[in-house]
């Protein structure tokens, strides 16, 4: 890295079970001289009903991500070559767009996503409470999921297939990133 050049600040987006924080790790692991932040290491202020959010135009600005830009921020100020962030929202909140300069979408189709949260969620859970979770889903939850096809995939720089293994999703988004 050349003296004074800023890291290139990578985000990783796409729907809950997607593959974020998967492949944000294993992309970490792949480059050189890079640190990663995740979404879900934060207690962020954002809505408090998710589906009445996206039911009323899911403004992205609602949360309040003032913890993670601080920590980007820092990040940016030291001599890494790359900063890898596990973030859903990629180029959509106004505050942290400015901050990232390339967005991935990992484009896995929900029913994945789906198998993968429930087996990362309710590993200990009763068939009761993963019943009730396919329900919320099916009655409201689904519409979340909508919500970042329609906004967040077509905005990001690429686009990669979430039903690929990780090494192949991670080869894909490390060669659109040593094109730029």
């Amino acid at each position: 890295m050349k003296k004074g050049k800023l890291p290139l600040v990578i985000a990783i987006a796409g729907v809950s079970g997607g593959g974020k924080t998967t492949i944000a790790k294993h992309l970490n692991e792949r480059l050189h001289n890079s640190k990663t932040l995740y979404f879900d290491d934060y207690d962020f202020d954002g809505p408090d009903d998710i589906i009445e959010w996206v039911d009323n135009g899911a403004n992205y600005d609602k949360w309040d991500l003032a913890p993670l830009i601080r920590d980007i921020e820092a990040l940016l100020a030291e001599p890494l070559d790359y900063i890898v962030l596990d973030f859903p929202f990629a180029y959509k909140h106004s505050k942290i767009s400015n901050l990232i300069d390339f967005a991935v979408y990992i484009d896995t189709p929900l029913d994945i996503a789906m198998a993968r949260r429930v087996i990362r969620d309710f590993n200990n859970s009763s068939n009761e409470s993963i019943l009730i979770e396919m329900e919320n889903y099916i009655s409201d939850g689904r519409r979340g999921y909508l919500e970042m096809l329609k906004s967040i995939k077509p905005d990001s720089d690429i686009i990669v297939d979430g039903s690929l293994s990780v090494v192949k999703i991670t080869d894909n988004i490390y060669e659109a990133i040593s094109r730029r």
